[in-house]
């Protein structure tokens, strides 16, 4: 049972030390200006949030704890995403109920992704408070698409308390999601880091997407479009047990792909999602072959990975594997440089690199690297050498991405 606080514990919280010696800007998230007054469309409504161990304020108070205290509305559910209301879980996740406040739970990383009709009986608005990562393949900001859309349908205001995109709101990378391809790690058609804040990315949604929810966006106080988290002095908090590190963030754009492999993200190591590698992989010689690419912003080194027994891949062995180090993240590019990883790996090893994939009862196979970037065309282009002419037509999607988007853009 979830246990509210206000300090870090083991799982549930991750304090970068990094992130409050570099702070610069001050900025107020939305969750903060509710010291200014609750949102009018909240007023004396018995209102469903939609929230995790991200959602607190400055200070760390918990949202829930916040909405839970005020006598201008009635809190009377929780709605729990991917890795449930404490963000420790790594399977799906059950309904419940809060042991602090005796709120029914739902969750929406089970049997159900969507707010059901009965889950919204007793709720007269939603409201959602969560820190994204700014990628689409994040599972955050599907559940935030699905309430929006469960939100229309009733016919009952949402609510988003907006945070910033904490890579930042410029830079835009990655293939726009193919159609065919909708899923749970690409509901809507948007570019794969898309440089926008949860708010301006649910004004997208509802407007470019047709949702047409009755939707209230809390803007934040004090971010600019250039200033990635660690340099604000919002407390940074890990949005998963697989994402405790800010460096993990910076290059998840690219790094999820290798879920897609047999090779592993780095899930159950000290730096996941920052390094990659397999029992098999001659790992120095791939570190040669991409410094010598002089790619921007990035270097590679040669590691050993030691895997946790829990961890997803290869648990409990000690690995070689191939770190990224960021030497310059204005120019590094962690979407293209993932996949010409990949392609090195691929061409220097054809006998070992494997693509994960399943088959359906008709026997269908499908492979979970073309859900995870949205793409049928990936793999061809690793399997037939011709990744640099897709890279340049992603390119191109990021261009006219960044046109779709500015009737959306909140923030200069």
């Amino acid at each position: 049972m979830r246990k509210v606080c206000t300090t870090a514990t083991a799982l549930g919280l991750f304090l970068s030390v990094a992130s409050i010696a570099s702070a610069q800007v001050h900025v107020r998230v939305g969750i903060d200006k509710l010291a200014d007054g609750l949102p009018s469309v909240l007023a004396g409504k018995r209102v469903g949030l939609i929230t995790n161990h991200t959602g607190h304020n400055s200070e760390r108070v918990p949202t829930i704890d916040l909405l839970a205290g005020r006598r201008d509305m009635r809190l009377v559910a929780l709605f729990a995403p991917e890795h449930g209301i404490r963000g420790i879980m790594q399977s799906r996740v059950a309904d419940e109920k809060d042991e602090k406040t005796g709120l029914p739970v739902y969750s929406l990383f089970g049997a159900n992704q969507k707010p059901t009709p009965a889950m919204l009986d007793s709720v007269d608005a939603l409201a959602y408070d969560i820190q994204d990562v700014g990628v689409r393949q994040y599972t955050y900001i599907s559940t935030l698409g699905y309430a929006m859309q469960a939100a229309a349908e009733k016919k009952i205001p949402i609510v988003v308390f907006d945070r910033p995109d904490p890579i930042g709101g410029t830079i835009i990378e990655g293939n726009i999601r193919e159609d065919g391809l909708q899923s749970f790690v690409g509901l809507y058609p948007i570019a794969s880091r898309y440089g926008l804040t949860i708010g301006e990315l649910a004004m997208m949604y509802n407007k470019q997407f047709g949702i047409n929810a009755d939707l209230h966006v809390v803007k934040m106080d004090g971010w600019k479009r250039d200033v990635w988290l660690d340099k604000t002095d919002i407390p940074w908090t890990g949005p998963s047990p697989n994402l405790p590190m800010f460096g993990g963030v910076i290059s998840y754009p690219g790094t999820v792909f290798f879920e897609g492999t047999n090779l592993s993200e780095g899930r159950g190591s000290d730096a996941p999602f920052e390094q990659t590698g397999a029992p098999w992989l001659h790992n120095q010689v791939v570190v040669d072959s991409m410094n010598a690419r002089h790619l921007p912003g990035v270097r590679f080194e040669a590691v050993q990975m030691a895997i946790a027994a829990s961890g997803r891949k290869y648990g409990g062995q000690t690995i070689p594997g191939v770190k990224m180090i960021v030497t310059d993240r204005a120019t590094y590019r962690p979407v293209s440089t993932t996949l010409r990883l990949m392609d090195v790996i691929h061409r220097l090893q054809p006998n070992d690199f494997q693509w994960r994939s399943s088959k359906s009862a008709d026997g269908k196979e499908s492979f979970s690297l073309d859900r995870l970037t949205g793409s049928t065309r990936i793999r061809p282009a690793i399997e037939n050498g011709t990744l640099e002419a897709l890279l340049a037509e992603w390119d191109r999607d990021d261009a006219k991405f960044r046109e779709m988007r500015k009737p959306y853009l909140l923030y200069q």
